[in-house]
């Protein structure tokens, strides 16, 4: 057994040694709680929950933190006269928790906030200062800055020159040495709220961004921890400021980078500021909440993943016929598929996780083992079947689709009814198209006797259950 993993700073795939085999220690950057979670929030989540999942596989137990930022210029930003920033960000820390569930992501072991980590946060910036990486700004403002140029290694996660960096506009620069030097600490302003404020040595103020999670990775995984995981969009500036910051104090950090690919619309970046994200919430109400997990998860974790319409189609086709196997064997072999002992996984299935999180590959193992699995039903070869039944067992759990062992057949059923429906909605198209309205009225208000309404949209038409 050997896991490998693309380790971002190295820039190659690397095999995965843990400082400690009995627990795994690994740090994912959580939401920034300014808004709601869009869908790529949604995918960078689950990337990290299908790594925590085979890591606890592999082995026995994972230390797994993911902090909320409920403290940033974007919070306070969003807040407004009726609803405070810490309002603000415990609704949308909600919201975000709630899609995560939606899609059966597990909770990680410590989820901190950032608010709760001030002291520490303190203390890392004053043995900075110390060690000569950072200084108060000399114009009275009480920030405080990391001095870039102070740490020879800096850009070594994202492979840059200093020299070819853009200046940090994360503070106002009148106070800095170079334009680079990022903030650790932010004076006072009188324009934002006296609640948002902590004492310190140099002044009330609140952190910057970057200082948080090395703070807060240190208070729950020590100065020195297995992996440190996000989105690409963060490995510059944020983990690139949190490596040197850390390493400048002396910590020996994360020995393994690992970054999900982004979301992407027509080839450009799901984000809020752009303005072209798909919100978590209106996928959730759309699609049933396993077929956006295995959407997000069908394209491996590091690849950009352009999300339409067919996507949803082909997750949902896909999961259908995994569920429909589950429910013949269920039906067919009820009283011995009940007895089925666990199976160990496919070799196969487990190769493909183990070499960087193949989840695509293991998915074509699953699918490959439900087809073997049906050839063995249609031949009465009962013993193959129920074979076949363990190992999807062992693999969907793996993944976290484990909800398709309960309900498979209410999800097959669902995937039936889909075929129906949309064949009656061709057939009322054609109609429409043929202008012979008494057939397409017919035929709606037959599906509309079935308790299913229709809404024609200029994307075609769509079916949901009344009620």
């Amino acid at each position: 057994m050997t896991v490998r993993l693309y380790d971002t700073r190295a820039a190659t795939l690397r095999d995965f040694v843990p400082l400690d085999p009995e627990n795994i220690t690994m740090y994912v950057c959580g939401p920034t709680v300014q808004s709601g979670p869009h869908i790529g929030h949604l995918r960078a989540a689950l990337s990290f929950d299908l790594l925590g999942r085979w890591l606890e596989h592999r082995y026995g137990h994972v230390t797994f933190v993911r902090n909320v930022t409920d403290i940033d210029d974007k919070v306070l930003a969003n807040a407004s006269a009726t609803e405070p920033w810490w309002a603000l960000a415990y609704r949308m820390e909600r919201e975000f928790n709630a899609a995560y569930a939606g899609i059966g992501i597990l909770p990680p072991t410590y989820e901190p906030r950032a608010t709760a980590s001030i002291p520490q946060m303190q203390e890392l910036i004053a043995e900075l200062i110390e060690r000569g990486h950072a200084y108060v700004a000399p114009d009275g403002s009480g920030d405080v800055y990391f001095d870039v140029r102070s740490w020879a290694e800096y850009g070594a996660l994202s492979h840059q020159s200093l020299d070819a960096m853009e200046a940090a506009e994360d503070a106002d620069p009148r106070g800095k040495r170079n334009p680079q030097d990022f903030a650790l600490w932010k004076g006072l302003k009188p324009e934002e709220p006296a609640d948002a404020t902590w004492e310190s040595p140099w002044g009330p103020g609140r952190p910057g961004w970057h200082i948080e999670c090395s703070a807060m990775s240190k208070r729950y995984l020590g100065t020195e921890f297995d992996i440190h995981g996000g989105g690409l969009d963060l490995r510059f500036p944020h983990h690139e400021n949190e490596l040197a910051q850390s390493a400048a104090a002396g910590h020996g950090f994360a020995a393994y980078w690992v970054h999900n690919g982004l979301v992407t619309v027509s080839g450009q970046k799901m984000s809020k500021s752009l303005g072209n994200f798909t919100l978590a919430t209106d996928v959730l109400r759309a699609y049933e909440p396993m077929v956006v997990r295995y959407a997000l998860a069908a394209a491996h974790y590091r690849s950009s993943l352009d999300l339409t319409e067919s996507s949803w189609a082909e997750a949902e086709a896909a999961l259908g016929r995994i569920s429909t196997f589950i429910e013949r064997v269920q039906r067919s072999l009820a009283g011995a598929a009940d007895q089925t002992q666990a199976a160990a996984l496919p070799e196969a299935f487990a190769a493909a996780m183990d070499d960087d999180l193949g989840v695509p590959q293991a998915l074509a193992v699953l699918h490959e083992t439900v087809r073997r699995g049906n050839t063995a039903i249609d031949n009465g070869e009962d013993a193959e079947a129920l074979a076949a039944f363990a190992g999807v067992d062992a693999m969907v759990r793996v993944l976290g689709f484990d909800e398709l062992m309960s309900s498979g057949g209410d999800l097959a059923a669902h995937h039936s009814l889909d075929t129906l429906v949309q064949t009656l909605i061709t057939q009322r198209a054609q109609a429409r198209a043929d202008k012979d309205w008494a057939a397409a009225d017919r035929i709606r208000d037959a599906i509309a006797a079935a308790g299913i309404t229709l809404e024609d949209t200029p994307a075609g038409t769509h079916w949901s259950i009344d009620g």
